[in-house]
């Protein structure tokens, strides 16, 4: 038997599967790449990722035996919706990790528990730390911009899905908050799951009259054309305006830093060009 100590022991798990793309981006900004052994095929974040490491599932679905052929010490996935992985992998003996995030805070909890599992805890609080910080300077920066301009929030529309319409989930709708914005269903938001936030009454989004417009269809490209086209939609504001905007979903459905950083930052923008075209608009009336 090999001779050891408790101090020869290895921190943390030393050969990691990410089922998706936000744990493979903090491992990377952590500078502990090297731990990763398999990351989802829809990882894009960081893009040098897919060209060093294998692609050993989707969102849904995983290759099991591949997986499994890499040894990992540690796979980590997010929701409910990876439970029949999970199970899979439980079952062959790997320890697996299912995290939940929904909202801002849950993702920097998640996170910092990341991190830590991989030795780096003070680095990922300094990190996290610094992207706190700039989410709130945005909410002060939109809050300031909107009073300048004697606007209220702009109300945003923002949707996940478009056959069936799927409202933001909750990091979401909190990010437009902080970005100064209005979320057209915040009450949606609250629930954890996709089939509670889908619009059953497609009109009723029509009804609550969004400033803005924000696609982001899950990988599929936004088509703001179609939902210009959309019956009873000539008269919404964003419509009318043409305040239809698409942020691409590995910016800001995956809860992690990307929806932090580049989500946000999106997001905010989006709000500033409004602000700017509405009191053009005002001052020209």
């Amino acid at each position: 038997m090999r001779n050891w100590t408790p101090s020869a022991w290895p921190e943390g798990p030393q050969r990691i599967v990410c089922l998706t793309e936000e744990t493979t981006e903090w491992l990377y900004l952590l500078g502990q790449e090297h731990r990763i052994v398999g990351i989802s095929g829809y990882t894009v974040r960081p893009r040098r990722a897919r060209d060093e490491k294998p692609k050993v599932s989707a969102f849904l679905s995983a290759k099991i035996d591949k997986i499994l052929a890499l040894e990992p010490d540690c796979v980590i996935g997010f929701s409910d919706l990876q439970a029949d992985i999970a199970a899979q992998l439980i079952k062959a003996g790997v320890q697996v990790v299912i995290f939940n995030q929904r909202s801002v805070d849950d993702i920097c909890q998640v996170l910092l528990q990341i991190a830590a599992m991989v030795g780096c805890a003070q680095q990922g609080k300094a990190l996290l730390g610094s992207m706190r910080e700039q989410l709130a300077a945005m909410r002060d920066a939109a809050e300031a911009l909107l009073d300048a301009k004697g606007l209220p929030a702009p109300v945003v529309y923002f949707e996940e899905w478009d056959e069936p319409p799927i409202s933001a989930i909750r990091w979401v709708s909190e990010l437009i908050a902080l970005a100064g914005g209005r979320d057209c269903f915040a009450e949606l938001g609250a629930m954890p799951l996709g089939k509670d936030r889908i619009i059953a009454d497609p009109m009723e989004i029509v009804r609550r009259q969004p400033d803005i417009v924000v696609g982001s269809w899950c990988g599929k490209k936004f088509r703001p054309e179609k939902v210009a086209a959309r019956p009873g939609w000539a008269d919404v504001p964003a419509v009318r305006n043409g305040h239809l905007y698409e942020i691409k979903s590995a910016d800001i459905l995956q809860p992690g830093p990307a929806a932090l950083t580049d989500g946000a930052r999106q997001l905010h923008e989006i709000v500033v060009k409004w602000a700017e075209s509405t009191s053009s608009t005002r001052r020209q009336a």
